[in-house]
């Protein structure tokens, strides 16, 4: 089985590393192609195009930053249709939903199978293979990939026979981490104002109240920023916007959302934009509290 790997991002090139260590054929392809050195020292094959990395793949995988990204590489540079016939596209991109149908059909003008596959979870997580799908297609098609898919993640979700469906999941997942995030933000800064410490709060709340692992450890990324953000505010922002557009397709309000969108366009105004998602949502908070 020869599968194509397109987008070696933090989350790419951790995907693509687990697959080579299930002993895949792997022929993976970067814009910046020395991201793919550490994949090529394991044995991956590199690709110059995304043309070439798909032209004989069973498989394709894309992990692309977002819709401008996915619309270049597999629309405006051909490689969707260079794609073979009956071959199987995995998106594990964070697009919107109406991309997501968009691909849908023309995978099927182009007699291709396709599955939406978004993932949940950061760099480190998918590193350790500890993900979590969600998967939405074919029943069929998604009964043969779950296998492989398997071997990327810990478990998942098949959420509808719409690839687009896995895509609302995961943007509307995206938005309740956001709200934890901005939640956590505002009461730690009322903490702060009281004079206690950010980590005394949450060790008090998450231990009284929640016990859970995922507040805890997006409450200690906004303590103690990691130097190396596996997601930043404008990873926040765009997620935010597509779940916003997939809000307006179905005529349903987001007041939460929309706040929440303004605040990440305050902080990368105020230069935050490339800062963790989590700390940089709270530095824009005290911040805004002190204004």
């Amino acid at each position: 089985m020869q599968i194509a790997f397109l987008g070696l991002g933090k989350m790419g090139s951790a995907i693509a590393g687990l697959l080579l260590d299930k002993g895949h054929s792997l022929t993976v392809w970067n814009r910046t192609a020395a991201a793919a050195k550490p994949l090529t020292d394991r044995g991956a094959k590199s690709a110059e195009t995304p043309t070439a990395a798909v032209q004989s793949a069973d498989i394709v995988f894309t992990m692309l930053t977002d819709d401008s990204a996915a619309e270049s590489v597999l629309f405006d540079q051909g490689t969707l249709a260079a794609i073979p016939a009956n071959a199987l596209h995995i998106s594990l991109s964070t697009i919107s939903v109406a991309l997501a149908d968009r691909l849908e059909a023309a995978h099927a003008e182009h007699h291709q199978r396709f599955l939406s596959v978004p993932v949940f979870g950061r760099p480190n997580v998918a590193s350790e293979g500890k993900l979590w799908l969600a998967i939405a297609g074919d029943s069929a098609v998604i009964e043969k990939a779950s296998p492989l898919l398997a071997s990327i993640s810990r478990g998942h979700t098949i959420v509808g026979p719409r690839p687009s469906q896995a895509n609302a999941v995961k943007v509307a997942g995206n938005f309740m981490i956001t709200s934890i995030i901005a939640s956590l933000s505002e009461a730690f800064t009322v903490a702060e104002s009281h004079g206690i410490d950010p980590a005394i709060f949450l060790e008090t709340v998450n231990s009284a109240l929640f016990q859970s692992a995922f507040v805890s450890n997006y409450g200690k990324f906004m303590i103690d920023p990691p130097q190396n953000p596996g997601a930043t505010i404008k990873l926040g922002a765009k997620d935010t916007r597509l779940f916003r557009e997939a809000a307006a397709s179905s005529h349903t309000p987001t007041p939460l959302g929309d706040l929440y969108q303004q605040h990440m366009q305050a902080a990368i105004a105020a230069g935050r934009g490339d800062e963790d998602w989590a700390a940089g949502y709270l530095s824009q908070t005290r911040a805004e509290a002190k204004s």
